[in-house]
């Protein structure tokens, strides 16, 4: 496809002819792009066949971009935040049971009150990074969503051992660590 933007012309050895010629590339890349563009004002969009989407590549960004990427930075994130979340449930939280009621039961509980005051502190993200926990099932809490005051005596219990957790959680953090740099090498961010 040709650039509509500037006429072909023959230039003997000049240095215009390098920055037409790269010109003309960048227009004829950009035309391409508007071509396979559903959003744009071009008739050539309307010709589209519908993108097939396998149900495992469904709600994902495409693979090497740009949303990828950003997507692997915050999973990282999360997973350390939900990792400092679950170590400071453990520290200052109680056995749920004591040994002579369940000795093989290494649940922790922590009042939200009480959280809420320690991880402040640390984070302004409580009650969104307790629904993460909670999606991974490393937390447990009655309710949706959790407010200050109102519901400040609602038990956080911390379902799994500490070991368990870290080690789920580092390996989710590697996994996105190893992913992100990956696809940072592919596309050079």
């Amino acid at each position: 496809m040709s650039s509509v933007c500037v006429n072909e012309r023959v230039f003997v050895d000049s240095p215009l002819k390098s920055k037409v010629a790269l010109f003309n590339k960048v227009a004829d890349k950009h035309v391409q792009g508007q071509a396979v563009n559903p959003f744009s004002n071009g008739k050539q969009a309307g010709n589209l066949p519908r993108p097939v989407i396998s149900k495992e590549e469904y709600g994902k960004p495409p693979k090497g971009s740009l949303s990828e990427t950003r997507g692997f930075k915050a999973t990282i994130q999360v997973s350390r935040e939900m990792m400092e979340l679950c170590d400071v449930i453990n520290q200052c939280g109680e056995p749920l049971f004591t040994p002579e009621e369940k000795s093989n039961d290494s649940r922790i509980v922590i009042s939200f009150g009480e959280l809420f005051g320690i991880y402040t502190a640390i984070s302004d993200k409580v009650v969104g990074i307790l629904l993460r926990a909670r999606k991974y099932k490393l937390v447990d809490f009655e309710g949706e969503c959790l407010f200050q005051r109102r519901d400040d005596h609602v038990p956080i219990i911390l379902l799994k051992p500490i070991k368990e957790i870290r080690k789920f959680l580092t390996e989710r953090i590697e996994t996105a660590a190893a992913s992100l740099r990956q696809n940072q090498e592919q596309n050079n961010y």
